[in-house]
Order: C-alpha cells, then sequence, then structure tokens
C-alpha cells in the first residue's frame, strides 16, 4: 500500500499543478518523482491525475485521495506532540478558516481566550473570503471554518444570524446626520463600495436588490476589507456590510455611522463547520468547543453588535 512518502510526493504534486513544479519544490528530480506517482496509481489500482501540457489535475480518484491525504498528513506530523503530551493536556496543531469580518470581530478575543485555556495549542488562523474559505474547507485543508453556508466534507451547525448594516464615516456628507434608518432604495442610490460579486456577501445584497427591482450605486468593488473601510472612511462612498467591519484594524466602532435597512431583510448566518468526528483531532474538537463558548460571551455583553446566536447556541446558553 501507498507509504508516507509516496502521499507527501502525491499531494505536492497535485498541489504544485505539475510534475516540474513539485519537483523543484522538494527537491526530487522528475523522471523519480513520475516514478513514485506511477508506483503509486498501480498499488491502488486507478489514475490519480490527468496529465496535459498545461500541467496536472486530479481524477476523481485523485481528488478523493488527495482530501484524504492532506488530512493523514497533517495527523502524521502531529504524532511527536501526541506521545510527548502529558496526560489530560490538549496539544496540537489545529486550523481556522474566517472571512476577514469574522477575523475583525472575533479573532483577538479568541486568540487570546484560547491561549490562556489551551496553551499547548497552536491555531493556525487562514482569513480569507467566504468562497476561499469554503474552497480550502472542501479540499479538507482546514479543521474548523466559520462558514455562511455547509460546505462539503464538514459537519455544519448553525452559528449566528448577522445583520447587514448600511456604513459610513461618522462625519460623512453622503448620508444626513438626521438619518437613523432607511429603504433599501436610499441605500441603492448612494455612493456604494461593495466587494466583487464572487463574494458572497455581495452576492446576499444583489439578491435582496433584484427583488426589489434596484441596482446598487457602485463607486468601486474592493475585496480588501481594510482598503475598503478606508476609502469609506475617507467619504468616497459608502458600504454594506455586517457592525464587525467597523472593527477593522485601526477602527473604533463610534468612528462610524451604522444604518440599519427598514425594509429587506439583510441577514447572513453564519456556520461552524468542522471536520466529520472520525476526522476531527481532539485538539480542533476543543478549539472548537471553546470558539462557540466566545462568541456566546461577546454577543452577551454586546461585544458584537448586530448579531443573534443561533436557535440550538441560545437555548445551550
Amino acid at each position: 500500500m501507498a507509504d508516507i512518502r509516496q502521499l507527501r510526493y502525491f499531494v505536492r504534486i497535485v498541489e504544485a499543478g505539475s510534475f516540474l513544479a513539485a519537483s523543484r519544490a522538494i527537491h526530487i528530480a522528475q523522471p523519480a518523482l513520475s516514478q513514485q506517482l506511477a508506483n503509486l496509481e498501480a498499488e491502488l489500482g486507478v489514475i490519480l491525475l490527468r496529465r496535459s501540457s498545461r500541467g496536472v489535475t486530479p481524477t476523481e480518484p485523485g481528488r478523493a485521495l488527495y482530501d484524504h491525504a492532506r488530512f493523514l498528513l497533517r495527523q502524521f506530523d502531529q504524532l511527536g506532540e501526541i506521545v510527548r503530551r502529558p496526560p489530560g493536556e490538549v496539544r496540537g496543531s489545529v486550523s481556522l478558516g474566517v472571512a476577514p469580518t469574522t477575523v475583525a470581530a472575533l479573532g483577538l478575543d479568541f486568540l487570546k481566550h484560547l491561549r490562556t485555556r489551551f496553551p499547548g495549542v497552536v491555531l493556525t488562523v487562514v482569513e480569507g473570503l467566504s468562497g476561499h474559505v469554503a474552497e480550502l474547507a472542501r479540499l479538507g485543508q482546514l479543521d474548523l471554518a466559520i462558514l455562511f453556508g455547509p460546505v462539503e466534507g464538514m459537519i455544519a451547525e448553525p452559528l449566528l444570524d448577522e445583520e447587514l448594516f448600511v456604513i459610513a464615516h461618522r462625519t460623512s456628507k453622503l448620508v444626513p446626520a438626521r438619518r437613523k434608518r432607511m429603504s433599501l432604495a436610499e441605500a441603492a442610490a448612494l455612493p456604494m463600495i461593495l466587494p466583487t460579486g464572487t463574494h458572497g456577501l455581495r452576492r446576499r445584497i444583489a439578491l435582496e436588490l433584484e427583488r426589489a427591482g434596484l441596482r446598487a450605486n457602485l463607486v468601486a468593488e474592493i475585496d480588501s476589507l481594510p482598503l475598503l473601510m478606508a476609502s469609506v472612511r475617507e467619504d468616497l462612498a459608502a458600504t454594506i456590510q455586517p457592525w464587525a467591519a467597523t472593527r477593522v484594524a485601526g477602527s473604533r466602532p463610534d468612528d462610524w455611522r451604522v444604518i440599519p435597512v427598514t425594509d429587506a431583510t439583510l441577514r447572513r448566518r453564519n456556520y461552524l463547520g468542522a471536520l466529520p468526528g472520525d476526522r476531527l483531532s481532539p485538539a480542533a474538537a476543543a478549539v472548537r468547543d471553546e470558539l462557540r463558548e466566545v462568541v456566546v460571551k461577546l454577543v452577551r455583553r454586546n461585544a458584537w453588535c448586530g448579531v443573534t446566536l443561533a436557535d440550538l447556541l441560545e437555548q445551550a446558553a
């Protein structure tokens, strides 16, 4: 059967997209790498990669092997930590995927909590747009993720519902100072900066605008949350984001005007995704439980505004 070395080579080939790039990355001659892959395919009795002039892509069996190999390699690499762990102590590496607004609302509080609660856990935080985080989760490259919809390969549980607001700078001239709320039509008429169409939040906004027969008055499309919020701070435009966007680095919530939309349901559900139980390490299970606890505490003390806990989490709390 396949050994760990063959699995490592296979994973690197898939991630590099070609034998040549993989051989350069791991300093193995390309013919030797090709022979290792041929041996692996012969042992398993399936074709794992499609070859073309543009490189290689995994077949369906290859994709399945890649997903499981990534998990097995992570587990194998943690064996040393596991055997050296004192009885009852939680140790290990855990990867968590989150969107930029979630990092802004939750990230620092959660890191501080986890360092106090489980100092032996090394947390890898992967920040990315919702589609990127979902793809990493689907590929089995994350232990945990906060998602905006269910993803194949992860067990997703409702975490919270997040309201979307019109956000402008406190001194903005785009919105009259007396305005405390507005209609969707009024929001759509404002000069607006939004994420690109590949972003889940943009699709959610576009759906509500389409239902109302409206179009956003776009000034720019920006997928970088710091740049987007810096542009809004300079009063180049307003935006539609969750309250957590006001926590972006260098900002304070009272720097912003956060205005609810009264005649549309601008909300998105957040899910806590985790690998299935047979693939979830004890360290990842512990981090998942602590993450739930920190979310509840932040919402309870109004440190994460504009959100409501999912029903099951509310009842458990």
